[in-house]
């Protein structure tokens, strides 16, 4: 049979595979449509400005007094990445703002409390102290969906700790383009493997009953065709982020067609609505031209209609003022489109006004407000948060854990799985703690910021002591092997070393900002790396970064090579393998190429001859 034959086929049978599995959830998610009589009896209740108003998401960084929550029946506020509540960052002040916020709610006519989101996807990253696990890429590598579970169990207990109930992830993107600023985001550019992990991390959040006070509700995101945009040679809007960036893909068009689309794309949210997840959240980006916001065929029609979700589709940040410069004409689009909750942090008071001009107006059918606000309550009532006897107050027992050692112990264990040893040449790795002297090279050897990436504290992360609590590379090994570790940032190795150790890789960034057309190690780095090899000694190099990065060769001068992805604040885990405590079991989740003109690169590509293969991870 002919090659493109054989791919059509593969093609035709994997979406009604998926057809099927939609169809499995359509006939088993009771978990909110069971809560619609009621949902409809306390909606019938409301006046069309509490209806509009539980639409309303609004950022507690805007809300001053937080008064308006009870005038305008907010039904959600959300504090995007670092919007710290005015009394600081510590548990304590998060905590305190989730419950003056819900005190306000519940004070309402109705007494609606809200929802209250936060990014927590890799951990409480707001929070200091909160534990940081890998970013996605790096769970990816694992291919452990028990672990990727337990991660986000733990996750949601150091959001409840304080008091927060919604968290915006797991992200189910499947990144075809590593040069995307959001790939560290995603689990890998298979949907297969994105799929898995993607409902995994479901289960994780919302468990099985969402009444439980340990869990969150989740969001799958970004619907959809986020991680397939095409790159673009232009200067960017992201301002203050420097013109050298002029390679776009964050935000921009999915240029696929409809079958693409729903094979690489669609998969991962069959699973994670199969799975119960309460909201899904839509792309900034837009597929052919149409933003996804926007579109009534993506968010009515296939997510509604034809997949049966049930639950929230919330917009992103302000992501409806892309639609168009016509405020009320964007949220008109919107709305109609199948847009539930409206993410508008500052401008929500104008929000609510128009919307309601629209509605007056015959714009925007009352039944479509009707649908949207029974979604929301329906969502509430499962959460258990119109049950009688419902608290404001946040779980004292899950902040004695928050940042504990046991949950620690996780975030370790799953930095350890997924390492991937990418060159292990004549035995260099592991190390010898026992008659070895190791020399660590590198400034990022001794960083929780570079270890922890963005969405760490800050929206972008930062370099240094971002956050109290964790470990560093350095620190680990210095802890495990004593006065026979040296370490020298700049890679000045001492005479008497035998192995060294060089640590490396990106700073620290955030979706557009981390748009990079060349995805090379920086000039430094480079040197770094050749003087350390050029001493003499074996020389191991360890890699941390949200995707593979163009090594040009350096890796032929180190004996072996570590790809440890973005670890989080456990860097003992990367210890525990480079001294063969752990053994490396970690597989690509993403093709490695060998330079920069292979991009975009995938498994399954013809003739792409990647450096290190989709799958590839050695052992000892």
């Amino acid at each position: 049979m002919p090659t493109k034959v054989i791919q059509i086929t593969a093609l035709a049978f994997m979406w009604l595979l998926l057809l099927a599995t939609a169809s499995h959830c359509v006939a088993n998610d009771d978990l909110f449509t069971k809560h619609t009589a009621a949902a409809i009896q306390l909606v019938d209740r409301m006046t069309l400005a509490e209806k509009i108003g539980q639409m309303t998401q609004a950022e507690l960084t805007s809300l001053g007094d937080l008064s308006d929550i009870r005038r305008l029946a907010l039904g959600s506020v959300l504090s995007g990445g670092g919007a710290d509540p005015d009394d600081g960052n510590s548990l304590a002040a998060w905590t305190a703002a989730y419950e003056a916020c819900q005190q306000q709610a519940v004070g309402s006519r109705l007494g609606v409390p809200i929802l209250y989101g936060v990014d927590a996807v890799h951990g409480h990253g707001n929070v200091l102290g909160a534990v940081v696990f890998p970013h996605n890429i790096g769970l990816g590598c694992t291919r452990n969906a028990e672990l990727v579970e337990e991660v986000n169990r733990i996750t949601a207990r150091e959001v409840r700790a304080s008091g927060m109930n919604f968290n915006f992830a797991p992200c189910v993107a499947v990144p075809r383009d590593d040069r995307w600023g959001r790939t560290y985001e995603g689990f890998s550019e298979h949907p297969g493997v994105v799929a898995e992990l993607g409902a995994a991390a479901v289960r994780g959040l919302q468990g099985f009953d969402l009444r439980d006070p340990a869990r969150v509700l989740g969001c799958a995101k970004h619907f959809v065709g986020d991680g397939a945009t095409a790159a673009e040679v232009r200067l960017p809007d992201w301002e203050g982020f420097g013109a050298e960036k002029r390679l776009r893909l964050d935000q921009g068009d999915a240029r696929i067609d409809e079958p693409t689309l729903r094979h690489l794309h669609v998969r991962p949210y069959v699973d994670a609505i199969n799975e119960g997840v309460g909201a899904v959240m839509p792309s900034y980006s837009t597929w052919n031209g149409v933003r996804c916001s926007a579109s009534h065929q993506l968010l009515a029609e296939l997510l509604k209609g034809e997949l049966g979700f049930t639950g929230i589709v919330i917009s992103d940040y302000n992501a409806i003022d892309q639609i168009s410069d016509d405020y009320k004409l964007a949220i008109k689009t919107s709305v109609n489109a199948g847009m539930d909750m409206f993410m508008v942090p500052q401008k929500y008071e104008r929000f609510i006004n128009l919307l309601t001009e629209l509605v007056n107006q015959g714009q925007v059918p009352v039944e479509r407000i009707n649908d949207a606000v029974t979604r929301i309550v329906r969502v509430k009532i499962a959460m258990g948060l119109l049950d009688q006897g419902f608290s404001v107050e946040a779980d004292p027992q899950l902040a004695r854990e928050f940042g504990s050692d046991a949950h620690r112990a996780v975030a370790r264990e799953a930095v350890r799985q997924s390492l991937v040893l990418l060159r292990n040449q004549d035995g260099a790795l592991p190390l010898n703690r026992q008659q070895q002297r190791i020399h660590v090279a590198g400034r990022a050897a001794d960083d929780i910021g570079v270890q922890c990436g963005g969405w760490t504290i800050e929206w972008q992360g930062a370099e240094g002591e971002v956050t109290p609590g964790g470990t560093t590379i350095l620190a680990a090994l210095r802890k495990a092997v004593g006065d026979r570790v040296t370490y020298n940032p700049a890679g000045h190795v001492p005479d008497d070393a035998e192995v060294a150790v060089v640590v490396v890789g990106e700073s620290p960034y955030a979706e557009g900002a981390g748009d990079d057309a060349d995805l090379a190690l920086s000039k430094g780095d480079r040197q770094l790396v050749q003087r350390v090899a050029e001493s003499g000694v074996p020389t191991v190099l360890v890699l941390l970064s949200g995707r593979p990065l163009i090594l040009d060769g350096l890796e032929e001068h180190c004996e072996a090579v570590v790809a440890a992805w973005l670890p989080g604040t456990e860097g003992a885990g990367v210890a525990d393998v480079l001294l063969g405590d752990y053994q490396p079991s970690g597989q690509l989740s993403f093709t490695w190429p060998r330079n920069a003109s292979q991009h975009p690169i995938n498994v399954g590509d013809a003739d792409a001859d990647p450096l290190y293969p989709f799958g590839h991870g050695l052992s000892y």
